[in-house]
């Protein structure tokens, strides 16, 4: 799951812990934006913020923990108050607006696995007609997702093993198609 992209609230929201992490949310928020035909400047300011986050060579918690601003060239007060809201409360409040104007149903329910942002999301559900863990399991499994330009071996692994964490956080046993016990 993309911590900070939560459909509703959890009962027990994941903190963003890697900066990769939060790279990952700021960049969600941004494909967001442009789907959503959103300013311009505005999406690259979490774009850049994305990257600059990525070439830190500290952890921005141990940063943020200290009350030290974070050391990016232009990052304004706001994107430095969402990152501390995203790494305090594991959400971005504002984003929860973002998700019912641009994307179906069906690829909303995909951001809530791991690795995949808005844009992956809206890709999976129109192409393959993937609307779930299970399904994009199922077509990881079946090497579906290889044939989609942009997608290879490594990715395809890698959502199918997201799918399957997403799948067993929604059901106590996992059925055996995904790999648990029969």
């Amino acid at each position: 799951m993309l911590p900070g992209l939560e459909l509703e609230p959890l009962e027990e929201a994941r903190p963003v812990r890697s900066n990769r992490q939060l790279a990952e949310v700021l960049a969600s928020v941004a494909e967001l934006l442009e789907l959503q035909h959103g300013n311009p400047y505005r999406i690259q300011a979490y774009r850049n913020a994305a990257r600059a986050i990525l070439a830190l060579h500290e952890p921005v918690t141990e940063i943020i923990a200290r009350g030290e601003p974070l050391p990016i060239a232009g990052l304004g007060r706001r994107m430095q108050a969402h990152i501390a809201e995203l790494l305090q409360r594991g959400t971005l409040t504002f984003s929860h607006d973002l998700l019912p104007q641009g994307l179906p149903a069906g690829a909303r329910r995909l951001l809530t696995i791991e690795h995949i942002g808005p844009r992956t999301a809206l890709r999976l559900y129109e192409e393959l007609g993937i609307d779930s863990a299970e399904k994009l399991w199922q077509a990881a499994n079946e090497q579906r997702l290889r044939r989609l330009p942009g997608f290879g071996p490594r990715s395809e692994e890698r959502l199918k093993q997201a799918a399957a964490r997403a799948f067993q956080r929604q059901e106590p046993e996992p059925p055996a198609s995904l790999g648990g016990a029969a």
